[in-house]
């Protein structure tokens, strides 16, 4: 059937089994947008306030549901506010297609009215970019995009397309959707060498990343644990993935549990599960690798030996390599002793702290309870504190720790799932993303906002207080009304200093079914 460029877009959408979209109109998406209008009932557009957070839906949608998210800019300062969205979701492995419009192919190069090279500017922070030149490889793009996106290692792929082509007419024939590939590199040999290491190790650790959360290799890597004696740590990007497991010992890194970080210096073996080695959960890799051989199992070669050098290497999807390690492996009791996960200090005296404010949340709103995070000493409080069972319901910013990811996380989530959402917010994250609210209210969307508020870009100030500076340009007492702001974008707001304050506003905003802030006073110095 002979269709306009814009229309052959939202075909390829539909074919690819997308049924929501997040975005920002303008001048070169004039098109598609019109061809959005005309496919309205089968294709949901969620209108966001800035594309930044539009990239963060099509994230949060994507990790919420483990299909891609999309997101749609126009040309110039449209598509260069995506790229912050598009930069978390490179570095945390999110699939994600963005499209955007550019200006006609004759204008390009000549410094046209929001025009940007924008297939150059997004190169470092996508998996992959394309520039549609021809009309008649329009579809098939589209569809590359998806497939590159979801296989392998996934990530963000952007399609930029420039006006005339939205607007060009071609013939367009369906296609099946191409399924991702997740292909197994590691072989006989290595499996055979990754069990020997195992059994000749005496103090065997799991450390779970964010890619052990992708694949879903949560049971897996539980039963290997299980087989073995050994403890399961995870980094900020797996929270929830063992965290109900008995094996579990908590969180590793810079601010993680000691108890956790004390078992990687003990270790004779770290069995390291789709993560990176980032300087956030390894700070010292010499002194790791001089007590312990490192196992690593990771889906992306680049990831082999970049920050942690590894004594073997398995190469595929976490959840299969596992799957095939598990039967390969000798029962044992591992050397390493651990407790497991004990109640959080903070939980005593009368003030509102972020450990019992956390704690009672998690009590009201269930096991079951998907959250989002910003970025910040709330978002570490979180992983600490709140009962997460599941890796898709912590949804956060860990590899670019992009403050403003959690509110518009939050809404691609609700989108996917459905269900309520609860984002834990600090005071400085609240104010980047804050517009967004206007966004839940207009659709009524069951998200809850949680602002901590401690009058100060706390994280900072406490990286100010660990390296023995002045506190300089962190307070952020700046008289906001928060519960005021909320009623301002039309959703009920409710502020809590006291610990009877916070559980009654918590147990309302709860029970609404729909947008609602919570604004909860904390003291400054409390530390992440």
């Amino acid at each position: 059937m002979l269709l306009r460029g814009a229309q052959i877009v939202i075909e390829c959408l539909l074919e690819q089994g997308v049924r929501d979209v997040f975005g920002y109109p303008g001048g070169a998406v004039l098109g598609i947008y019109e061809a959005l209008h005309e496919y309205a009932g089968r294709i949901r557009h969620t209108l966001m306030t800035h594309e930044q957070h539009a990239a963060h839906a099509a994230d949060g949608y994507a990790r919420a549901s483990g299909k891609t998210g999309v997101c749609l800019a126009t040309s110039g300062p449209g598509a260069t506010n995506l790229l912050t969205g598009l930069s978390a979701a490179y570095m945390d492995s999110s699939p994600v297609v963005a499209i955007t419009g550019n200006v006609a192919k004759a204008q390009i190069g000549t410094d046209s009215f929001q025009e940007i090279d924008i297939y150059g500017v997004s190169m470092p922070v996508t998996k992959h970019n394309f520039i549609v030149g021809d009309i008649r490889e329009l579809a098939d793009t589209i569809r590359q995009a998806f497939f590159i996106a979801a296989s392998g290692r996934p990530g963000p792929v952007l399609v930029d397309i420039p006006q005339d082509i939205a607007a060009a007419k071609a013939e367009f024939s369906p296609k099946a959707p191409k399924a991702p590939v997740r292909r197994l590199l590691a072989d006989a040999l290595d499996f055979a060498g990754a069990a020997f290491l195992i059994e000749e190790s005496q103090r065997p650790l799991l450390l779970l990343g964010g890619g052990a959360a992708h694949s879903g290799a949560e049971a897996a890597a539980t039963a290997l644990a299980q087989k073995l004696g050994a403890p399961i740590i995870q980094t900020l990007m797996a929270t929830g993935c063992c965290d109900a497991s008995p094996q579990f010992a908590g969180l590793a890194g810079v601010y993680g549990t000691p108890g956790a970080n004390a078992l990687l210096e003990q270790c004779d073996l770290l069995i390291a599960v789709g993560t990176r080695f980032s300087d956030r959960t390894i700070p010292r890799p010499k002194a790791l690798a001089r007590r312990a051989k490192v196992l690593h199992i990771d889906i992306d070669p680049a990831e082999i030996n970049k920050n942690l050098s590894a004594d073997l290497a398995l190469m595929g999807d976490a959840r299969e390599i596992l799957e095939h390690l598990l039967p390969l492996c000798p029962a044992k009791a591992s050397g390493l002793s651990f407790s497991p996960k004990t109640q959080a200090s903070g939980l005593g005296g009368q003030g509102l702290t972020p450990e019992f404010l956390l704690q009672t949340l998690s009590a009201l709103a269930g096991s079951e309870q998907i959250y989002t995070t910003e970025v910040g000493q709330h978002q570490i409080w979180a992983a600490k504190h709140l009962e997460i069972s599941g890796h898709q319901r912590f949804l956060t910013s860990g590899g670019l720790g992009a403050m403003g990811f959690g509110l518009g996380a939050a809404i691609g989530a609700a989108r996917a799932s459905g269900r309520r959402i609860v984002n834990i917010s600090g005071d400085g994250s609240f104010l980047m993303n804050m517009a967004e609210l206007s966004t839940a209210a207009y659709y009524n969307l069951p998200i809850i906002e949680v602002v901590l508020d401690n009058r100060s870009l706390g994280m900072v100030r406490q990286l100010q207080k660990n390296a023995h500076l002045h506190f300089s340009q962190v307070d952020f007492s700046r008289g906001v009304d928060y519960p005021a702001l909320a009623r301002a974008f039309g959703i009920p707001g409710f502020a809590a200093k006291t610990r009877h304050e916070a559980e009654q506003a918590l147990a309302q905003a709860l029970a609404l079914g729909g947008p609602a802030l919570i604004a909860c006073q904390i003291a400054k110095n409390q530390l992440a």
